[in-house]
């Protein structure tokens, strides 16, 4: 076997360079290639503290510092592009801050070890993705209210069990999903800061001998505390997995809504048209207008999945500190962040200029049904009928203008009267679709009332 052929980050124990087959099996540069800059920025801070404790003098600390960021404009000028030689992304700046400044650049990774230094930057790209995905969430947000304050007094069909149940303000249904993304945005505020603890100075596992100030680098990078124990700070991933946890769950509501649109946009329902700028058409039949958005956002939802169980998969078995089956963490969450931001950019267009709802026949929906059953039992309660004489009441009734092929609204009042004496002619009004909606006022219901403050509500939260 032949000599290594360039400089390896390990020491020379070793006599022979890796199979080439095995050194690619081995390398991560391909896509912890993203964290460079994260990289670069952790390992500035590392500097500067070395030459504040005195481990290295002030000017060794300052040609560090500019030669890491000499390397982080050569990447973003596309002049620093590191192959799979470098392994990872870590010893590829390493070996190019050494090719810059000489022998000082070797001593950047005094005090520190890639566990740290991969659990560090690990930590800085999440924190910083979780801030860029709350500002799409409020993006969303603002679209579902926006889409919602032209729909206050949109009838739609509520459902359970997939079966019509009662009518509801389609803007009602609207904020539902509203609510579903403040708790995302609110999760992920929680695993914020968890995410924001320093784990730089932990060492591969033990920490170090050398008079470090991790204090002092969690503050240069923001940190808003520093880990407690140094196996815990290698090792620990939770982190990951509350984000993989937080991006599951945004994709399962958005998930939720894809499902509705794709039901909503069918010849059977025709709640929503869909625009030419978000469908696509078939191959072979012309006729076609195909829900593609939700449909992928519906499918890409078992990837982020796939990604979650994947990170706890890894690290249910492995003994303490770090492992190389830690490598593996990195794709799935880059993919995660990557597709949750895809979808939500995708979701907020497709509502905001995608689908057209067509009350029209929203109306004719809830008028041609017996969702305003529940109505009618109310209406006998409040008349001082129990409640639950009332529900069997009702339910007779409906069976009888089922086996007739008529509906609540087709019943005359005499024939109401027969029933129960205590219907009068208001029943008529009562159970029409609009008062149905109007008369659900308490609080969080979808009474017109209720809905415009939930509206304003929901816009004074985003603002």
């Amino acid at each position: 076997m032949s000599q290594p052929t360039a400089p390896q980050p390990w020491s020379q124990r070793f006599e022979t360079a890796l199979h080439p087959a095995i050194a690619l099996f081995n390398a991560s540069i391909n896509f912890d290639i993203n964290l460079i800059e994260y990289d670069i920025t952790g390992s500035q801070a590392h500097s500067r503290m070395l030459a504040k404790v005195g481990i290295i003098s002030a000017e060794e600390g300052e040609m560090l510092v500019n030669g890491l960021e000499q390397i982080r404009q050569e990447y973003r000028s596309g002049n620093f592009n590191p192959g799979v030689d470098a392994e990872d992304v870590h010893f590829a700046v390493e070996r190019r801050l050494t090719e810059l400044i000489g022998d000082v650049g070797k001593k950047v990774h005094t005090a520190r070890s890639r566990n740290d230094q991969v659990a560090t930057d690990v930590r800085l790209y999440l924190r910083d993705q979780i801030r860029k995905i709350q500002k799409d969430l409020r993006t969303w947000q603002q679209t579902l209210v926006s889409k919602a304050e032209q729909h206050i007094e949109t009838f739609i069909p509520g459902y359970t069990h997939l079966q019509r149940a009662q009518p509801i303000s389609l803007a009602h249904h609207l904020l539902a999903y509203f609510e579903m993304a403040q708790r995302d945005w609110t999760r992920l505020d929680e695993i914020y800061n968890r995410v924001n603890i320093s784990p730089l100075g932990s060492g591969a596992l033990a920490g170090t001998p050398h008079p470090i100030d991790r204090h002092y680098t969690a503050e240069l990078l923001n940190f808003g505390s520093v880990g407690r124990n140094s196996l815990d700070g290698v090792s620990d991933r939770d982190f990951a997995v509350e984000f993989l946890c937080a991006a599951s769950l945004i994709m399962v509501h958005l998930s939720r809504l894809s499902e509705e649109v794709i039901l909503w946009s069918s010849q059977e329902f025709s709640f929503v048209k869909l625009s030419d700028r978000v469908s696509t058409g078939s191959s072979i039949m012309p006729q076609k207008k195909n829900p593609d958005v939700p449909e992928l956002v519906r499918g890409k939802t078992g990837r982020v999945f796939g990604h979650l169980q994947g990170l706890l998969t890894i690290i249910k078995g492995l003994p303490l500190a770090y492992n190389k089956d830690m490598q593996e963490d990195k794709e799935g969450i880059f993919d995660a962040v990557v597709t949750v931001r895809a979808c939500l950019e995708a979701m907020t267009i497709l509502v905001e200029e995608g689908i057209e709802f067509q009350p029209k026949r929203l109306a004719e929906a809830v008028a041609e049904d017996f969702s305003n059953a529940t109505d009618v039992a109310d209406y006998l309660a409040s008349k001082g009928v129990p409640f639950r004489e009332a529900y069997q009441l009702v339910g007779k009734l409906v069976k009888t203008c089922t086996s007739e092929g008529i509906l609540l609204k087709d019943l005359s009042v005499e024939r109401w009267k027969t029933f129960h004496p205590q219907f009068e002619a208001d029943i008529v009004d009562a159970i029409a679709p609009a008062q149905v909606v109007k008369v659900r006022n308490s609080y969080g219901g979808t009474g017109f009332d209720q809905v415009r403050s939930q509206v304003e509500a929901a816009k004074q939260l985003i603002a």
